[in-house]
């Protein structure tokens, strides 16, 4: 996503760039490559299978899970200069940032996150809006919160070009953390990413809508997974051949800064929800990012739909009029309960759907988790309110969903 910040040597660097890519801006300045002086709980590790349940007869029956997803991780200057000051001067450390929100996540069987931007080589330097280079200390965090796997599909995954692409797949490895949606080689592009939780095979596809007018990189046409409906359907069947009992579709949609889902999401929400193969749907859940600010859920065809879980990390947000928006720092954590099939062959269906409201404190430079919060600052009310008018506007609560903790 993409975001405007007001100095004007930013904006004059911003004109080169496609207008959708204004989004992901915040107001601080430039963070350089130098640092600026400026709960717990849940499973260890990455998702794994729980042990399977007695059936009848002494047969194990597979069992259920619980996944969550968050919104767009987006670096700005800012948080970068957080990151250094919470290392206390040695390095970049993500993960106060994101303590308030390790026991939603790491509790867990399957925690899927957005990485927005691409990493800047070791040391620096590093940069915020509007070409991203974020210090690769962001994977280890996502990895000590209780991530397992993160899309890399976005508008800003070719900013610094395949090298900036390929530093942060090997990132993400090296912390443990599984990525779909970009890729450093033809054959790493035609697998989908599967990964286990409870008695399940999770299947992980993402894609983009666009990248800012950056062109793949030479010889390299799959670098970067873009949204066409077609592709997505033949790689959720081909996901589906390759054993994934779910499959889970990450897009990077819609328009920055609207709360309603613009025309092109519900086309393409309906479209995606209503494929079929063998009688059961070839998606299972779809999970939206990059409009910076929340927006709703809703079951289309049977299927859930998160249209888009607004920014988990950003600085302070300059929308397309110049002006703060506090909308960018809103969002929601989706945390949804699959059972296993009634019948054999049959679909892994959500019998829990949640939301858990979210927001990010950039005076503290910290994720609230709004859905716990206790009531004693007025600003969690409010925000944890709108948040929830936004996410149920489509009917949801209707469908079940309810708001969690």
């Amino acid at each position: 996503m993409t975001s405007r910040t007001r100095p004007a040597g930013v904006v004059a660097l911003a004109a080169v760039l496609l207008a959708a890519a204004t989004g992901c801006t915040d107001e601080s300045g430039p963070a350089g490559g130098a640092p600026s002086p400026e709960a717990t709980g849940g499973r260890p590790g990455s998702a794994r299978p729980a042990a399977p349940s007695a059936a009848p007869g002494g047969a194990s029956a597979p069992v259920g899970f619980t996944l969550v997803a968050s919104g767009d991780v987006l670096p700005h200057d800012s948080i970068i200069r957080r990151a250094a000051q919470d290392a206390g001067g040695n390095g970049y450390d993500f993960t106060p940032m994101l303590s308030g929100v390790k026991p939603v996540v790491s509790r867990a069987d399957l925690a899927i996150c957005h990485m927005e931007t691409v990493f800047g080589q070791d040391g620096g330097p590093y940069t915020g809006y509007p070409a991203f280079k974020s210090p690769p200390e962001v994977a280890a965090a996502l990895k000590a919160t209780g991530y397992d796997s993160c899309s890399t599909a976005s508008n800003h995954t070719l900013d610094d070009g395949a090298a900036g692409l390929g530093r942060t797949l090997d990132a993400l490895d090296r912390a443990g953390v599984r990525h779909a949606g970009s890729a450093r080689t033809a054959e790493e592009a035609a697998k989908p990413t599967l990964l286990k939780a409870g008695g399940a095979t999770v299947a992980q596809l993402a894609y983009t809508y666009d990248t800012n007018g950056y062109p793949m990189p030479e010889g390299q046409p799959w670098a970067v997974q873009t949204l066409d409906e077609q592709k997505v359907i033949a790689d959720a069947r081909a996901a589906r051949a390759a054993g994934a009992d779910v499959v889970v579709v990450s897009v990077h949609w819609g328009s920055e800064w609207q709360t309603e889902p613009d025309e092109r999401q519900l086309t393409l929400g309906r479209a995606l929800t209503a494929s079929q193969s063998g009688g059961r749907p070839d998606i299972d859940l779809i999970l939206g990012t990059h409009a910076h600010v929340p927006q709703a859920y809703e079951k289309v065809n049977g299927t859930w739909i998160i249209y888009g879980m607004g920014d988990q990390i950003a600085g302070d947000m300059i929308n397309h009029e110049g002006a703060y928006d506090p909308r960018g720092n809103q969002g929601s954590i989706g945390r949804f309960t699959f059972g296993p099939p009634r019948i054999p062959g049959g679909r892994w269906e959500v019998t829990k759907a949640e939301f858990v409201p979210q927001w990010f404190d950039t005076g503290r430079g910290r994720v609230v988790n709004l859905g716990a919060a206790d009531g004693s600052d007025p600003r969690h009310t409010e925000i944890r309110n709108t948040i929830r008018q936004v996410v149920l506007s489509r009917g949801g609560a209707e469908d079940g969903l309810m708001m969690g903790r």
